[in-house]
């Protein structure tokens, strides 16, 4: 684990703190920002996390137009790199909840790894605008939406992304957020995972999935985005899996043994699952990604150990290579895959202030 880092590190983040996705035109997502942050405070890299915070900060800040630039809220911008003018700068205003998420549990972690009171201040900050600009209340229920508003609800439709929902954070936010009612955010993640599953006739989450305001009911998406089984949805199981691990939470298992059952029928019949599946079950490509078992090899070690050991064998480490899975390009790949092997007992200790990052990577290790 350690050793993929270093290699990460070394790769995809600039000494500015910048992290670049080789993959599309040298681009920076505040994903893969909030990715590093999380990485850096499990291998105890301080330095590292200073770097990526100081840089994201400065630049992916959103600030209202005109000469003052005054913050707009504590949010990050989701995409900065080359501009049609050839610049370099923000490409997309709007932010991405889930790197937010993402980037306010580290600093929550890293404010008690390193007792530094000032990161546990920015990510109260930043989840008061994260409650404010990205949660909704619909029906009398609140649910995490995907970034602002404006983007996501468009006449009686609002759009959701599945492997946004991480309620094993909202756990943790409702601790040094006690101003906002973040465990309503676990109930309602839960409601709409198993809705969007309910569109599948396979049981499969979806990418991105619609809500009917008026009925009440789940409904496909089309366009921009698309209900489907690909690359978003399969962090679902990642998301779920350290719920079902750290907090023991039901819905979290019963979710995981209904919903992997497509999986594990086709792992077992063929020994490889498509990367994109449609809403009939059908595969859309001929191909599989090494980031999904990196997610799938978490769920199925909770789920299914013996699935997890050969997914392990056959298509992670196999793929791995000096530091890297698949090449040295892959961003998405090095941290999914890196997090699916992360034990959540990790994470578990972690909340409570113990990190020991000492297991190699392996099967066994991650055991």
């Amino acid at each position: 684990m350690n050793a993929s880092w270093k290699a990460y590190r070394d790769r995809f983040i600039q000494q500015d703190g910048r992290v670049i996705d080789w993959e599309s035109d040298q681009r920076t997502t505040s994903e893969g920002q909030a990715y590093a942050l999380l990485r850096a405070v499990f291998a105890d890299d301080v330095t590292s996390f200073e770097r990526v915070l100081d840089w994201t900060e400065a630049n992916l800040a959103r600030k209202q137009p005109g000469t003052d630039k005054k913050l707009i809220d504590r949010l990050w911008i989701w995409k900065w790199g080359r501009k049609s003018d050839g610049d370099w700068g923000a490409i997309d205003a709007n932010f991405a909840s889930d790197a937010d998420i993402d980037a306010c549990y580290a600093l929550i972690l890293a404010a008690k790894r390193w007792n530094r009171p000032e990161y546990l201040e920015l990510a109260r900050k930043k989840l008061q605008d994260l409650w404010q600009h990205s949660t909704i209340r619909i029906q009398g229920t609140r649910y995490l939406l995907p970034g602002p508003a404006i983007a996501f609800k468009r006449d009686d439709v609002v759009t959701f992304n599945p492997s946004y929902l991480a309620p094993y954070a909202f756990r943790l936010f409702a601790q040094v957020d006690p101003k906002n009612d973040w465990t309503a955010l676990i109930s309602s993640s839960y409601q709409l995972l198993e809705g969007s599953a309910d569109l599948s006739e396979v049981g499969l989450p979806s990418d991105w999935v619609g809500l009917d305001v008026k009925t009440g009911r789940y409904v496909p998406i089309v366009a921009p985005v698309l209900s489907q089984y690909g690359f978003d949805a399969s962090r679902v199981w990642w998301r779920v899996t350290w719920d079902a691990e750290i907090y023991n939470e039901p819905r979290a298992k019963v979710y995981l043994e209904r919903q992997l059952s497509q999986m594990r029928t086709l792992w077992q019949k063929d020994g490889q699952i498509p990367a994109l599946i449609d809403l009939q079950g059908n595969a859309l490509v001929d191909y599989d990604a090494t980031s999904q078992y990196g997610m799938l090899y978490l769920a199925f070690r909770y789920a299914a150990p013996d699935i997890a050991q050969e997914i392990y064998e056959k298509k992670l480490k196999t793929r791995y290579k000096d530091g890297f899975w698949d090449d040295n390009n892959a961003y998405y790949t090095q941290n999914l895959v890196w997090f699916g092997l992360l034990p959540p007992r990790t994470v578990a200790q972690a909340i409570n202030g113990q990190f020991n990052l000492s297991a190699r990577l392996g099967h066994n290790a991650a055991k």
